[in-house]
């Protein structure tokens, strides 16, 4: 089993949005890496066959998906970042309704929808209108649709988004059990929720393919770069300002430990610290800082 992504490029007008990109992804959790505008979204549409390509192909075992056509559609599963939904579907309603556009039988369809309204946490909403559930549960209503006709290839484009911390470790753990013998590639500026489930990952910048590998082989990237050093409270704003910060804790006492990349230590009480897959991504997208590359731990 194996999607090759073969040289594919995406032009929209003046803007190349995915840059002659290839790609062989086997079975496994991949994570797909990249800042707003790096091209994710436009990759993960032409994996889906919703957007044809300027050039080159995407292939599923070796034949272009065009040419496979209703073979493709009836392996893959696909959450778009925003989904839609009949504003008057219940959860049932909708599920049911999917499962025929995918052509499950419908005695195989109410049993899989049953499995799967428990696996997301989802049974005892499953009469309520989907307008009405907060959005958490919409995005688990979402995954459970990508997950209907137990998909070969499934594709995910920020899927965690919305979901609480508790939901995220379930997701999780229902990928890790899902994948085993299955693609699944996916794409979110959590990193941690593929940091450490993910088979391996590619990281892609500007439309292109800047790195693959497994967690392990990534952060080597950055491995004499990351360091941790304990400034006065008064002194972090300035350290911030003229570093790539990771993360800021307080140790208490007016005291802030600071972990920040750099090729060289900013002080002399400065020491190396373990390199993680998300120092990686900031060092690679160093003008997105803000919320999607900082963490900052108050304590």
């Amino acid at each position: 089993m194996e999607l090759q992504i073969d040289h594919v490029s995406k032009r929209f007008k003046d803007k190349n949005a995915v840059r002659n990109l290839s790609l062989s992804l086997t079975p496994g959790v991949w994570g797909l890496l990249g800042a707003n505008g790096a091209g994710k979204t436009t990759l993960m549409r032409m994996i889906a066959g919703i957007l044809p390509t300027t050039s080159g192909e995407v292939k599923y075992d070796g034949v272009p998906i065009e040419t496979l056509g209703e073979k493709y559609r009836s392996v893959f599963g696909y959450l778009p970042q925003e989904f839609g939904f009949p504003q008057e579907f219940s959860v049932g309603d909708y599920l049911s309704y999917v499962a025929a556009l995918k052509g499950l039988p419908p005695r195989k369809g109410r049993r899989r929808i049953q499995e799967l309204l428990e696996r997301v946490s989802l049974a005892n909403v499953q009469h309520k209108k989907i307008a009405r559930l907060s959005g958490g549960m919409k995005r688990r209503v979402g995954i459970a649709q990508a997950l209907l006709n137990d998909p070969e290839v499934l594709i995910l484009d920020e899927p965690t988004g919305g979901l609480d911390p508790g939901e995220r470790v379930r997701f999780r753990n229902l990928l890790s059990e899902f994948a085993h013998d299955r693609i699944v590639l996916i794409s979110t500026h959590i990193v941690p929720d593929v940091e450490y489930i993910a088979t391996c990952h590619a990281v892609i910048k500007n439309g292109k393919l800047r790195a693959t590998g497994t967690t392990e082989e990534l952060v080597r990237l950055v491995e004499g770069k990351v360091w941790s050093c304990t400034v006065s409270s008064e002194e972090a704003p300035e350290y911030e300002s003229r570093l790539s910060v990771a993360s800021l804790r307080s140790e208490g006492d007016g005291r802030v430990s600071i972990r920040y990349l750099a090729e060289r230590p900013c002080s002399a009480d400065s020491h190396l610290v373990p390199p993680r897959l998300e120092d990686l991504y900031l060092w690679m997208f160093p003008q997105n800082g803000g919320e999607n590359e900082r963490r900052r731990e108050r304590a």
